[in-house]
């Protein structure tokens, strides 16, 4: 138990962010109902507005960390609070400078054309974190102008209570504006937002659906129980995670996170 802080400075004017690769990453779950890391915690950047905050099982996972106009160093903490608690990690730490820079706002970016994007601590009998809320992206290759996102599995979306039905949008809460009826629109406090165009995504069944911008529940393609692809030409490609504050949750197998595979598509001429 204790405290594990290193305090990483710019080896150069020049140098723009941090990457941090998690090569392995093996900390304390999550509390299964909260999704607060209350027992180990992994924190960059403490009291900053970038401040990086996560837990449990996250091997393989990256972090952009922007150090533009910092000036000091900055501090990598690791804190573990109770005994008993299988503990690794090995973490690769690259300083970037600005010509080979992450778009701005992107904690994650993906430069593959194809691959497979998860929510941090998206493991077996693991749990999506609390208080999340960031961007991965994918680089745009040449040649290529949309992009599809289908689930890892039929299991590999799950993440809280499906969209519910609030009222009065205008009301200044954290819903998302996406009117059904008047004077109500569509939230919910654990979500995914996928930017989305006019075009339709494909069920297996060969049905058309409108794409939709928030995504939620059990289900990554809204009304759809069935697996599904949702493809996109909206620039940049990115996709918005957005945990809300700790609550607890009565069945934590509904809230395991997201596992997607990307794939980008070849331009139409």
């Amino acid at each position: 138990m204790g405290e594990c802080i290193i305090r990483v400075k710019k080896l150069s004017s020049d140098i723009s962010q941090f990457r941090f690769d998690l090569g392995h990453f093996q900390l304390g779950q999550p509390n299964r109902r909260t999704g607060v890391c209350d027992t180990d915690l992994f924190l960059i950047g403490e009291g900053t507005h970038q401040e990086v905050k996560i837990c449990g099982t996250n091997n393989g996972q990256h972090i952009y960390y922007d150090v533009d106009d910092v000036n000091e160093p900055i501090e990598v903490k690791i804190i573990a609070t109770q005994p008993n608690i299988y503990r690794l990690w090995e973490i690769r730490i690259s300083q970037i400078e600005f010509k080979h820079r992450a778009p701005a706002g992107c904690l994650q970016y993906y430069r593959e054309p194809s691959g497979i994007i998860q929510t941090m601590n998206f493991a077996v009998n693991g749990r999506h974190l609390a208080d999340q809320d960031y961007n991965i992206c994918m680089r745009q290759e040449t040649g290529m102008c949309s992009i599809a996102y289908e689930p890892c599995d039929e299991n590999s979306f799950k993440i809280g209570p499906p969209i519910s039905m609030e009222d009065d949008p205008g009301s200044g809460d954290d819903s998302i504006p996406l009117s059904d009826d008047v004077g109500q629109s569509r939230g919910c406090q654990d979500r995914v937002m996928l930017p989305c165009d006019i075009e339709e995504f494909i069920t297996p069944g060969g049905g058309p659906r409108v794409c939709d911008l928030l995504h939620c529940g059990n289900s990554f393609c809204s009304g759809s129980d069935l697996p599904c692809r949702i493809e996109s030409s909206t620039l940049p490609f990115s996709i918005h995670v957005q945990f809300g504050p700790a609550i607890a949750e009565e069945s934590p197998e509904d809230n395991l996170g997201m596992c997607l595979k990307y794939d980008q598509q070849a331009c139409v001429v």
